[in-house]
């Protein structure tokens, strides 16, 4: 999401745009998403700084890192952030901020929830649709 900085009227500006998950390099390994990020900005600036509010949404998804089940996950998130700007910057580049905060947020081992509890050790059913056959549980 890029602004132009001589654009923020005194009241501020509001804008919105659904930026590809690709075009922000957000997916790995262990994380994919279903569709774009959603931003809506408000944005204000005061002589030499501009105060963005980012909310941001999405629907990333993932295998639980214990039964091995995919599961989707809504990903929202409010930041506020604060930049410096002179007089000869044009444009306030977002994408980077973004793809940041959204980063940050990323589970390590993901759950598909606090309760998984995963796959029998010996025979591999998932303990979460019922007991196994095999004896060790």
């Amino acid at each position: 999401m890029k602004i132009n900085i001589r654009q923020i009227s005194p009241e501020g500006v509001t804008l919105e745009e659904e930026i590809p998950a690709k075009a922000l390099d957000l997916e790995t390994d262990i994380i994919k998403f279903r569709g774009p990020v959603k931003v809506k900005a408000e944005i204000s600036r005061i002589t030499n700084a501009v105060s963005v509010n980012l909310a941001l949404s999405a629907v990333a998804y993932s295998d639980c890192s214990r039964c091995l089940k995919e599961f989707d996950k809504d990903f929202s998130k409010k930041v506020e952030l604060n930049y410096s700007v002179s007089n000869s910057d044009l444009t306030l580049d977002l994408d980077p901020d973004i793809r940041e905060e959204i980063i940050l947020d990323y589970e390590v081992n993901p759950l598909c929830n606090p309760g998984c509890k995963g796959l029998c050790p010996k025979c591999g059913k998932n303990l979460n649709e019922g007991g196994c056959t095999c004896g060790s549980t």
